[in-house]
């Protein structure tokens, strides 16, 4: 199982939210390509990358950071937010992105997803943002009635390389993310599935370890708080006894 350190962008600062609240931020680095080259050492095989702002604007605004990023580390880039056009794609394909996450494109546009993942096969994954079972859109602000295992399920069968699931409720909060719900959607899914929102200890590490269809786990905000050091947290995913 791998460990996708989170990068989150907004202003070109390296910030984390709490419930993906754009008012409830906190700066930890206004050079996120530092950020990068420290998970770099500690040994992450894939960094996970998302631009808040192209999230909430539809479009990419912090391109010109995750260029930075990607010339700072050889680490492979997984990039999110703001991605709903093919072109978008292509360019960050181009740049040396490794894998792109459509979130809240493949709600509105299935057929991007379609069309993408027929294109860059094992580069498209897409993402599920949730909040008590139903998937939220554009950067987590509207909260449709759909179901986000039903629709996981669906869109998980397109070819797809993985599937991000976010719940909101635990995003930043530091309690543990809810294992029960992990579990459905990972039963539920044709592709792995990796998990966010709310890993806090290298215990909740190890809980998700024994689940089945789970690619990975992304670390956000414990890891930057200190609750977890990120070596250790990829010993334990790799099987490593710590």
């Amino acid at each position: 199982m791998k460990l996708f350190p989170a990068i989150d962008i907004k202003n070109g600062e390296c910030v984390r939210l709490k419930q993906g609240k754009f008012d409830q931020k906190e700066v930890f680095s206004i050079e996120p390509e530092s950020i990068a080259k420290k998970w770099r050492e500690a040994g992450a095989e894939m960094i996970h990358v998302v631009d808040l702002d192209g999230a909430l604007s539809g479009k990419p605004v912090n391109r010109e950071v995750i260029r930075k990023i990607l010339k700072t580390v050889p680490t492979p880039i997984q990039v999110g937010g703001g991605i709903r056009e093919f072109e978008t794609i292509e360019s960050y394909l181009s740049m040396g992105v490794s894998r792109v996450v459509l979130g809240t494109s493949i709600i509105k546009n299935i057929d991007l997803l379609k069309k993408a993942a027929k294109a860059f096969p094992g580069q498209i994954v897409a993402g599920i943002d949730a909040k008590n079972g139903k998937i939220a859109i554009s950067g987590w602000t509207d909260v449709t009635g759909e179901s986000a295992v039903d629709y996981g399920r669906k869109i998980s069968a397109l070819g797809i390389a993985a599937l991000v699931y976010t719940d909101i409720e635990k995003d930043g909060m530091m309690e543990g993310p809810n294992f029960r719900c992990i579990e459905e959607m990972a039963g539920a899914m044709h592709v792995p599935l990796v998990v966010s929102g709310g890993v806090s200890s290298l215990k909740d590490i190890r809980r998700i370890m024994e689940m089945k269809n789970i690619e990975g786990i992304i670390i956000g905000k414990a890891l930057y708080t200190g609750a977890i050091s990120l070596e250790p947290a990829i010993a334990i995913a790799r099987g490593a006894a710590c």
